[in-house]
């Protein structure tokens, strides 16, 4: 069985008297921070000169370089996964550093003497802050990587209990378990959804259904994130009992009949990509050379004139509807 944790599980006096510092101040850093501290952890930011810091101090933090980081007991690094190898930071041999991603840990990206962990929220950056504020807090993949001190655990979860990590339960995983299922998501799964969803939209313009019907559908209506939400509230079962028979009937009788394609063969391709480290260096050498590829995908894929289209389409279409 999957070992999962609670906040029974976890002592905020396990780090009582350490200090604590979050390197970043971005989407999870000002969360973590914010919420470390109405958590009674007292952290320090360490962070570049730049509007981040004016935002740190403006929000009462004392912050501090990014060198400074190096001494302190635990070290919350939330800054982009490929910018962490590159930070002036040396930790030392009694510290405990803790991100909020696997990929750094997993891929050898980033080298602590002492303990080394992960606190990973299932939760956008800002929404990390919105659900402890609710007091609702989020589900978390929590792991040790390295435990030098014999305290890596109660370290890992002082802070994951700290930040309302362990509200709604924190699954226990390794950080490869944890990269490879974050980009999974990413590489594996959306490709392949957005594949089919491509092909969807042919169909449907196929067979004469205007463009901004088929979005609607898909997108703007609501609809499919509503149906979301409800398999998260209440399960598969329970929510399909809210369509009609007839959209019941339709779902099962044809669930079968793209069970010739071989998905599998290719998700496995990508998956060992990035288990085998092969997405990290080429990750790496994309970023070494300034994000070419990445700026022409971009403008291929949402660009201006996506971009654009979109706004046009939401204008038009659903509640930023302008009522004359």
């Amino acid at each position: 069985m999957t070992t999962i944790y609670y906040e029974s599980d976890a002592d905020l006096g396990a780090i009582a008297g350490e200090q604590v510092v979050v390197v970043g101040y971005g989407n999870q850093g000002r969360s973590w921070a914010l919420n470390l501290r109405d958590s009674g952890c007292a952290p320090s930011v360490c962070v570049r000169s730049d509007q981040t810091r004016e935002q740190a101090v403006s929000d009462g933090f004392e912050t501090q370089e990014l060198e400074a980081a190096s001494e302190a007991d635990i070290l919350c690094l939330l800054v982009p996964d490929d910018v962490i190898p590159s930070l002036p930071i040396r930790p030392r041999a009694e510290s405990c550093v803790v991100v909020a991603s696997g990929y750094t840990l997993a891929f050898d990206r980033f080298d602590s003497p002492g303990d080394a962990g992960m606190v990973a929220p299932r939760m956008l950056g800002p929404e990390v802050r919105r659900c402890y504020e609710e007091g609702v807090g989020f589900i978390t993949a929590v792991g040790v990587h390295r435990d030098t001190t014999g305290r890596a655990a109660q370290r890992v979860l002082a802070i994951a209990r700290g930040i309302g990590g362990l509200r709604q339960g924190a699954i226990a995983l390794t950080p490869m378990q944890e990269a490879v299922l974050d980009l999974g998501v990413e590489q594996v799964l959306s490709p392949a959804l957005a594949a089919v969803s491509n092909a969807f939209v042919q169909t449907m313009i196929e067979h004469d259904i205007p463009i901004e019907a088929i979005v609607t559908e898909l997108v703007l209506s609501g609809e499919v994130e509503r149906t979301y939400r409800l398999l998260r509230e209440v399960g598969y079962a329970v929510q399909s009992e809210y369509h009609s028979p007839t959209s019941q009937y339709g779902q099962l009788t044809r669930r079968g009949r793209y069970d010739h394609l071989d998905f599998v063969a290719t998700m496995r391709t990508l998956a060992d990509d990035i288990e085998s480290g092969r997405f990290a260096t080429e990750w790496d050498a994309e970023r070494d050379a300034g994000y070419p590829r990445l700026a022409e995908l971009k403008a291929q894929h949402a660009g201006p004139e996506i971009r654009a289209y979109e706004e046009d389409l939401r204008r038009r279409l659903g509640p930023g509807v302008a009522h004359t």
